[in-house]
């Protein structure tokens, strides 16, 4: 429950302190009195985005403060998971403060905590419930919590939830190997394509200048051997060659060589020569028979250099010794790809293991569902009764469907009729305005007590209702307020006259600023402002004494 308010700087509110009992409070005031900015500075303390434009003075900061007790809930655990301290009293304080700069910043118990934390630890403290929250009533997601929180059977559904995560968890798992495999098939394929291209190539270090030096000299083989038969012609081809000459010299030497010791080394010389030459025309005739043209072979070696072109530029290289050492690679890479294939059978194993572990606590949340519609259905037609429709009729319809989510695999829809012998209908297509706001506060009744929460808070819940309803409205807040502290904002004086707390908001002005103030009322004021709100400021003597009837203690 909600101990204390500390309000500084927040709108019209310049510095206020409330203090707030255990069970019923109403919160009255004039329309624009300021009772919205109470509750609005209350949601800043549950996580609720900062404005600077809330300041009242911008040069200064805004501080709101509230001190809490929780002997009733168990955060022990959340705030060990969150490193906070646990006062041992069980209180529990929470300040928010929006500095000029625009800046927030939140504390619990004395300790900076984000607004992600604020939040979740809010929703554990105070339901805030305004008029507009009927909405929620329409909507699937409240409906399913509604038939859970009526079920009573929190264990089943984390019971599910864990199956569910653990089921989603496996399928992705499985979704994730099965893109990795097909990922990894379709690298072993191209990689083992590049591989075997380049295997089929046989290629060799040095290789490719040797087929250019072959490419060449099949190109230009008929030039050549036409030179190769010329030289060997003009060396050793008739009475004109060379070797006839330097053999005609040599006779002339070998005449005169004994004349002169010079003529002697001259004439070796010549023989030398000779016989190099000689040496140099057997070689010229070898080469000319060697060369040979063939269109085969130069079709062969200049295929072999365009796929060795080719290679290179496709790997972007320049050179064999290259390509071979990306042969290599390729085949450490074919090795070293796993596909995965048992892993992915035996997540397929456990996906399906844990989509019948899911299916089977489905089916035990679906029972239990069913019979809280059925419970919700009997426990709230006396609330409705009491608050005005004693022939209305409000069922939960449980259907089962195809997939499964994170609250289960059951589609529930609230079916409404006000009217004795109408049919059942969605709520949010029958109802009014007031008859939702009727059955949103027979909700609240209903599940308060089990829900756990500290403080319900009731936003103008009354907005649409009538005096008569009203008082019944008052007498189910009373009744929720023992066993919960239970704030009403309200314009009604049959409810107002119900709690067991009566708080004013009103507006104080002098010559430079209007400000919002609250206090508490005694016995005697309570009866003067209940008066007024069921006639007018003075109330006449039967406004009091209607007051009077109103507060007096119900047998």
């Amino acid at each position: 429950m909600i101990h204390n308010i500390h309000i500084e700087n927040y709108a019209l509110i310049r510095q206020t302190d409330i203090d707030l009992d255990a069970g019923f409070v109403a919160i009255t005031g004039e329309t624009g009195a300021g009772k919205s900015i109470l509750l609005g500075a209350l949601s800043l303390l549950l996580g609720s985005r900062a404005d600077t434009k809330v300041l009242s003075d911008p040069n200064r900061k805004c501080v709101v403060e509230a001190q809490f007790n929780i002997d009733n809930i168990d955060l022990r655990q959340l705030f060990i998971d969150n490193d906070l301290d646990y006062n041992n009293d069980n209180t529990l304080l929470i300040r928010r403060e929006i500095l000029p700069s625009a800046k927030s910043r939140a504390f619990v118990n004395d300790t900076p905590v984000p607004l992600p934390l604020l939040k979740q630890i809010g929703t554990l403290l105070v339901d805030i419930h305004s008029q507009h929250a009927t909405l929620l009533l329409a909507e699937s997601s409240f409906q399913t919590s509604l038939i859970d929180c009526i079920a009573g059977e929190a264990e089943t559904l984390h019971s599910y939830q864990a199956a569910y995560h653990a089921y989603t968890q496996l399928k992705l798992e499985l979704e994730q190997l099965t893109a990795q495999d097909v990922k990894n098939r379709k690298d072993y394929d191209y990689n083992q394509f590049l591989f075997d291209e380049l295997q089929q190539a046989a290629l060799a270090e040095g290789q490719q200048e040797e087929l250019e030096q072959e490419s060449s000299l099949l190109s230009n083989a008929e030039e050549i051997k036409q030179s190769l038969a010329q030289i060997a012609a003009l060396c050793d081809g008739d009475d004109t060659s060379a070797l006839s000459l330097l053999n005609m010299c040599k006779s002339q030497l070998s005449k005169i060589s004994s004349l002169n010791p010079q003529l002697v080394s001259l004439h070796e010389r010549l023989e030398s020569s000779i016989i190099e030459l000689r040496d140099i025309v057997a070689t010229v005739e070898n080469l000319n028979d060697d060369i040979t043209y063939s269109p085969e072979r130069q079709q062969e070696v200049d295929q072999k250099l365009d796929l060795i072109y080719r290679l290179e530029k496709k790997h972007g290289v320049d050179s064999i010794a290259q390509l071979l050492e990306i042969e290599t690679q390729l085949d450490n890479q074919l090795s070293g790809i796993d596909l995965n294939t048992e892993r992915i059978r035996q997540v397929m194993e456990s996906v399906d293991k844990a989509y019948t572990e899911m299916q089977h606590h489905a089916e035990q949340l679906t029972r239990i569902r069913t019979e809280a519609a059925r419970k919700l259905s009997t426990d709230i037609t006396p609330l409705l009764a009491d608050l005005g429709m004693p022939e209305a009729t409000l069922q939960a319809s449980v259907e089962t469907t195809n997939g499964y989510g994170p609250l289960g695999n059951n589609s529930i829809t609230l079916l409404f009729n006000a009217n004795k012998g109408g049919t059942l209908r969605p709520l949010n297509k029958v109802a009014s305005g007031g008859e939702m706001s009727r059955l949103m506060l027979a909700i609240k009744a209903l599940t308060a007590r089990k829900a756990l929460l500290p403080t319900i808070i009731f936003d103008e819940i009354d907005t649409g209702i009538s005096g008569d309803i009203s008082v019944k409205v008052g007498s189910i807040m009373q009744r929720m307020a023992q066993s919960m502290q239970v704030i009403a904002i309200t314009h009604m004086p049959q409810i107002a006259a119900r709690a067991s707390q009566h708080l004013k908001v009103y507006k104080d002005s002098d010559d430079h600023l209007t400000t919002s103030k609250i206090r508490q009322l005694d016995p005697a004021q309570r009866r003067y402002e209940i008066a007024v709100m069921l006639s007018s400021d003075p109330p006449s003597q039967a406004a009091l004494q209607t007051a009077s009837e109103l507060m007096a203690p119900k047998q």
